[in-house]
């Protein structure tokens, strides 16, 4: 089963208030930890981790395989016991106040398993039991959970018969059934075809902004973080090396410079695309041009930090149309998520491969 239910537990009622909002309250934080350390022997799996998550947000834990994102999560769960530090969940210490966290906080592993005899919705009816829902306020619950995953017309076909993504949607509705303040939902979109990462990441975001839940989300998968969380936690060797927002966090990583991205019609043709790079090379307040390797791809403009982004998009415009250059689109840009990560990687001195833009976990 996915970790949603423990015996006994109650339903939680929703936070009272939502999204950022709700961390002028006075509340405390839902997830605080200071210090937050877990060794095996002579490996430090977590070191001294210092994190503070927002009510109402969506955060992103970015690390590749073996950061120490999962040990950071099950500290969090009360599931493994920290060598040293503290954690808060929901204002409760985990560590001596585990089954109170779990009846608060709805948990999706990396593999999450259901009885593949049962249906969804005998799967979901069984984590309500042990969750203390019954009768017909259980059977409301769970059309409602199965609605909210986009699963009522699949809800009563087994569970075998599910496709990955729907099996990630049915945990997400397992994790949901006791009302939980948080979500913490570990590579949710691993191993998941396109279609069915864009159907669990819209349902994140409407989670978020229809019922204030918190959310973290661990993950490797650099595009689909920087898609749908607020704010990022870089991850690496155990350590946290940058918090805040992409651009806050572009900011911190950064050289000062801006970008811009450019697209040209005829690009595929080597002489256009010759004669594109070395007008754009000499507009005023453009330090480099990085070609892409695609035809239907932008083109990313270096500028200067000096100059203004304003004026050089005005003098590439201006240009382009004197030399006769198709230009299709043009926008400011900031640093791709997976250049901010190997620039923290790099100031931390940590030697380590960039988490990848898509794909499966290995």
């Amino acid at each position: 089963m996915a970790a949603g239910g423990a015996p006994g537990a109650e339903p939680a009622s929703a936070p009272a208030a939502t999204g950022v909002a709700a961390a002028t309250t006075g509340d405390p934080p839902p997830i605080r930890t200071r210090g937050l350390t877990k060794r095996y022997g002579d490996l430090t799996a977590v070191d001294a981790l210092d994190l503070e998550i927002r009510r109402g947000e969506i955060f992103g834990l970015l690390g590749q395989n073996g950061a120490g994102k999962t040990t950071t999560i099950l500290m969090l769960l009360g599931l493994s016991e920290p060598t040293s530090g503290t954690a808060r969940v929901v204002g409760l210490d985990p560590a001596r106040r585990a089954l109170e966290v779990k009846r608060r906080v709805g948990y999706l592993p990396d593999n999450v398993g259901f009885y593949g005899d049962m249906t969804g919705r005998e799967n979901l009816r069984y984590t309500a039991r042990l969750n203390g829902l019954s009768g017909g306020e259980a059977e409301a619950r769970l059309d409602e959970v199965l609605e909210q995953v986009s699963l009522t017309d699949r809800a009563d076909t087994p569970a075998e018969t599910y496709s990955r993504g729907m099996l990630q949607r049915l945990g997400i509705a397992d994790a949901l059934v006791k009302d939980p303040e948080i979500l913490i939902l570990d590579e949710p979109t691993t191993s998941i075809d396109p279609i069915g990462v864009v159907e669990i990441l819209d349902l994140l975001r409407r989670l978020v902004s229809e019922r204030g839940v918190t959310i973290l989300l661990s993950s490797h998968l650099l595009d689909q973080v920087q898609s749908v969380c607020d704010r990022v936690g870089i991850f690496a060797a155990g350590r946290l090396i940058g918090v805040g927002t992409v651009a806050e966090l572009a900011t911190t990583f950064g050289d000062g410079s801006a970008q811009v991205e450019v697209s040209f019609e005829g690009v595929a043709d080597p002489a256009v695309a010759d004669r594109v790079a070395s007008t754009l090379a000499g507009v005023p307040g453009v330090t480099s041009v990085t070609r892409s390797d695609r035809s239907d791809e932008p083109w990313t403009v270096h500028v200067d930090p000096r100059s203004s982004v304003g004026s050089v998009r005005e003098a590439i415009l201006t240009t382009a149309a004197g030399e006769r250059l198709r230009l299709s689109s043009i926008r400011s840009s900031t640093r791709s998520l997976g250049e901010i990560y190997r620039e923290a990687v790099h100031r931390a001195g940590i030697a380590a491969a960039a988490p990848r833009t898509t794909g499966t976990a290995s």
